[in-house]
């Protein structure tokens, strides 16, 4: 994968499979510390120790269409590669909480890419009951998306995967984000 955004959509996507209700996708630029935090946690089926334990396994995967599961080593060796950490705490019944930590100015670290547009991908390619929460932050400056907040302000007669909530969902995140990474 060649952008962040699309690791986030990737691995976010395990957290639907997983039967989550509640998804929050936190990430955080610390541009004096120079780094970037990224954290996807779930409410989701969770993980048992011994699944746990396997899980960073390129040959493990709970999917039964392929014996293959690359997203979790992928980005784990993406984090050790740009100088950063990698963590993965789980508990069957209460869910999953993945933290990725980069050097934001190492030269292996992908572009962001458009979180708009992994967020779109994610709202109109899951069940509408599904709650993302997204946080960016570039230092004190940030930004929140929340798709329960969205839900309330349109009322319960206008789904959120219409095109023209869609198209509004990206360009408020995208320009949200904007505002956020701009120095005061």
């Amino acid at each position: 994968m060649n952008e962040i955004s699309l690791y986030i959509l990737d691995l976010t996507q395990n957290s639907v499979t997983a039967g989550a209700k509640h998804i929050v996708i936190t990430l955080r630029l610390d541009t004096a510390g120079d780094t970037l935090t990224i954290t996807i946690s779930d409410d989701g089926c969770g993980m048992s120790k011994e699944l746990l334990s396997k899980v960073t396994s390129p040959f493990t995967t709970t999917r039964k269409t392929r014996k293959v599961g690359l997203g979790i080593p992928m980005i784990m060796q993406l984090c050790e590669m740009c100088e950063g950490s990698f963590d993965i705490q789980s508990e069957p019944g209460k869910g999953t909480v993945l933290t990725l930590g980069f050097k934001a100015s190492h030269v292996d670290l992908p572009p962001m890419g458009s979180l708009g547009e992994t967020m779109l991908s994610l709202i109109n390619g899951t069940p509408e009951g599904i709650e993302f929460k997204l946080l960016y932050a570039v230092d004190q400056n940030e930004f929140s998306f929340d798709t329960d907040e969205v839900r309330k302000m349109l009322g319960p007669d206008v789904p959120l995967n219409t095109p023209e909530v869609l198209a509004w969902i990206r360009d408020y995140i995208t320009e949200g984000i904007q505002e956020a990474a701009s120095p005061n």
